[in-house]
């Protein structure tokens, strides 16, 4: 189904209010990510509430011009993140997220170009810090932001297209790594550990900054140092797994859910709008 963009966002229309408003922005997102799972009976729902606040702050910052740079969101099956991110941001119709995943509807399971503003369509895992490295090679007068998961590390690809864009010295390029330390079937130091994370993209000739990624400010002015480096810089956003939901976080069952109880909902959805 076609759709047809809405007031398409390109700049800066909310993160000039700091604070407060960042704050409930985040809930009403959430919101919106734990309704739109609820409805459609199953999704991703722990490591997408872990990647909202990093991916809030890269669409709703003055930092970036989506009419020119680019985000690529590698670990595909977070996207009800960024579906709740692009709604917000006039990209379609919110009314548009009770199809997820639906028979016929462009918002997947899995991100694909179908949806305004996405530009990977994402399958396996660790594909897509590779198109993400193409796209800043190809495009060096504008940023390209990646999203990657710290389980999808265990990927060979991943070391393949750091060591690139090392390379090429890909200065536009930004690996955001959603440091939750849990992934489909348990920690991420019990399946493969990765170690020091930070050494090794500093072995491959990344800049490295850490950051507390449930900030969303924190994030916000980490992006703006990793923006102007002269080479590709890797922020590892130390998150909250099930962020936000108390019986979800540190839960790696809750890697996806399938038919949500009513009371499970309705205990979640009490717990996002009360939190402080």
């Amino acid at each position: 189904m076609a759709i047809t963009p809405c007031v398409l966002y390109t700049e800066c229309m909310i993160l000039s209010q700091s604070g407060p408003s960042l704050k409930e922005l985040s809930r009403q997102l959430r919101l919106d990510l734990l309704d739109m799972i609820y409805q459609s009976g199953h999704g991703h729902i722990g490591g997408s509430l872990s990647a909202l606040n990093p991916i809030i702050a890269v669409y709703f910052s003055p930092i970036f011009n989506f009419k020119k740079d680019h985000f690529v969101l590698s670990a595909g099956h977070l996207c009800p993140a960024l579906y709740v991110v692009l709604a917000k941001a006039a990209y379609f119709p919110k009314d548009l997220l009770s199809s997820y995943s639906s028979f016929g509807s462009i918002l997947q399971g899995h991100v694909s170009t179908q949806v305004p503003g996405v530009e990977y369509s994402s399958g396996s895992l660790g594909q897509g810090l590779s198109f993400a490295a193409g796209l800043a090679l190809g495009d060096k007068s504008h940023t390209t932001i990646c999203l990657t998961s710290d389980g999808e590390h265990n990927e060979g690809q991943i070391w393949e297209a750091a060591m690139f864009a090392s390379k090429y010295k890909l200065g536009n390029l930004i690996n955001i790594v959603d440091h939750n330390k849990y992934q489909i079937d348990g920690s991420t130091d019990q399946i493969m550990p990765t170690n020091d994370l930070a050494a090794k993209y500093i072995r491959f000739g990344w800049t490295v900054l850490t950051v507390n990624g449930d900030n969303i400010n924190q994030v916000i002015n980490t992006l703006k140092k990793a923006k102007n480096s002269n080479y590709p810089v890797c922020i590892i956003a130390n998150t909250t797994y099930g962020k936000g939901i108390s019986f979800m976080q540190y839960d790696f069952k809750y890697h996806s859910v399938d038919n949500l109880s009513q009371n499970l909902y309705l205990r979640a959805r009490k717990e996002i709008l009360n939190a402080k």
